[in-house]
């Protein structure tokens, strides 16, 4: 392999001749050798965003001439679109603050900067970093990445499977079946009542996540070292985040208060619990779907979900309900992450929190499992299920909680005595009722009316 040499201010470094970075970028590749999990590709996406908006600032408050200015908004929408991915190859394992990273952009955008212009124009440090720091500029990325990646990654999906079960609604509103709780028979309802349970799940989950944007739309950008904004003029924050939103168009804010901005995390605790409250209804409705579709002959069998992959080594014929797994593994996995962006965000020391990247690795890949999972969970599942509308009227059928319904008639304690007597001698609830004689037969045919019970 063919080197070059770059310096930074501990001397020289052997960089790979065709690479973009720089002197740090090459010190944390070989000082950080660590895990699998690189820095998200959306939070390169967010730097590229912040260092255009920044240099935008920067030439019109008169710091940074116009030729160096557009030479980095050049390189940002190159990165935006890819190209330069390979460029960004740290480690999630690195310097707690992300300094590391927000290096890396500046040497890359420096070196690629002065490729283009044919001459070195561009330090990384004086001209892609001015007036900011790692340390407000990597948590203004985490917060760009984080409602970047819900707006367009979560909700769009999360609302197409919302869609989904709205139809399902509408087209089993006249299928009654039994009811469960305790894992045992309870009183009627219509299969759309059960489905629209599930819906609201979803949208009481949306909700709640398109409510926590608000705390992650303000930014920490201006604080720069410590909260103070030493280094940046006066006015920079408002006016590189006014161009922030227009070039994502989305809108951001500066944050009141930046040394809070600075070592607290708790904007990504607070909307990484939304996720995991919508993680926690998501596992709870595809495993009633998982329990619902058992069988084909032995289990509960009330609906039928499409039948995607064989489902044993072993046993020909077996189809598992693959996806319903695979959501539920998502949902646990968002959940596990939580507790491991609570704990970071409490490691806030003093003026900065050092447990940056780690965060924003557990968050964005929450974002990214659910919204996947979202999309594979309806088109290979959820779109396919239908009632298995036999079955159902035959659990309906033998299901003794109807008994339920005769409590107005006959008093608590002689409806559980038809229930008892039904169960011991195998006999219909209105069967046992006549036998006890509690009822009239026309009398029990009106009281045991589903379609009354729902």
């Amino acid at each position: 392999m063919n080197y070059r040499i770059e310096r930074d201010t501990m001397g020289e470094m052997r960089v790979p001749a065709e690479a973009l970075w720089g002197a740090q970028t090459q010190r944390s590749l070989e000082n950080f050798r660590v895990g699998r999990e690189k820095m998200p590709p959306e939070v390169i996406e967010a730097f590229a965003y912040l260092k255009e908006a920044c240099a935008v600032a920067n030439q019109r408050q008169g710091k940074l001439d116009g030729r160096r200015a557009e030479l980095i908004a050049a390189v940002c929408r190159e990165i935006r679109t890819g190209a330069l991915s390979e460029h960004f190859p740290l480690s999630v394992w690195q310097t707690g603050s992300g300094t590391q990273t927000n290096m890396n952009v500046n040497e890359v955008i420096a070196n690629r900067g002065n490729i283009l212009a044919g001459e070195k124009l561009l330090h990384p440090n004086d001209h892609a970093n001015m007036s900011q720091s790692s340390n407000d500029t990597f948590p203004t990325a985490m917060h760009v990445a984080a409602v970047m990646a819900m707006e367009k990654r979560l909700l769009p999906p999360l609302a197409e499977l919302i869609a989904c079960f709205k139809r399902l609604e509408e087209e089993n509103f006249d299928v009654i079946k039994t009811g469960r709780t305790h894992l045992q028979d309870a009183t009627p309802l219509r299969f759309s009542q059960e489905i629209s349970g599930w819906r609201v799940m979803l949208e009481k989950g949306r909700d709640m996540v398109t409510e926590s944007l608000a705390g992650l739309r303000e930014l920490a950008l201006g604080g720069t070292a410590v909260g103070t904004g030493i280094n940046a003029p006066k006015g920079f924050s408002e006016l590189a985040i006014s161009v922030l939103s227009d070039l994502t168009g989305t809108a951001f804010c500066g944050a009141e208060n930046k040394f809070h901005a600075l070592t607290a995390r708790d904007a990504l605790v607070y909307a990484h619990g939304a996720l995991k409250a919508l993680a926690a209804n998501y596992f709870k409705l595809t495993t009633d779907i998982r329990f619902l579709s058992s069988g084909p002959r032995c289990g509960l069998g009330e609906i039928y979900i499409p039948e995607n992959e064989p489902g044993s080594s072993i046993m020909p014929g077996k189809v598992n309900p693959t996806q319903c797994e695979s959501a539920a593994m998502v949902a646990l996995q968002v959940m596990a992450n939580d507790n491991a962006v609570a704990m970071a965000a409490s490691q806030g020391n003093f003026e900065l929190n050092v447990y940056m990247p780690l965060t924003i690795h557990n968050f964005l890949q929450s974002v990214t499992l659910l919204g996947d999972s979202f999309t594979s969970f309806r088109k290979n599942c959820a779109e396919g299920i239908k009632p298995n509308r036999e079955k159902m009227q035959e659990n309906l059928d033998r299901s003794l909680m109807q008994v339920t319904a005769l409590n107005a008639h006959i008093g608590y304690d002689k409806a559980a005595k038809v229930a008892k007597t039904a169960l011991a001698e195998e006999l219909s609830l209105k069967e046992a009722a006549l036998k006890l004689g509690y009822m009239d037969g026309e009398a029990l045919d009106q009281a045991l009316d589903p379609e009354k019970m729902v």
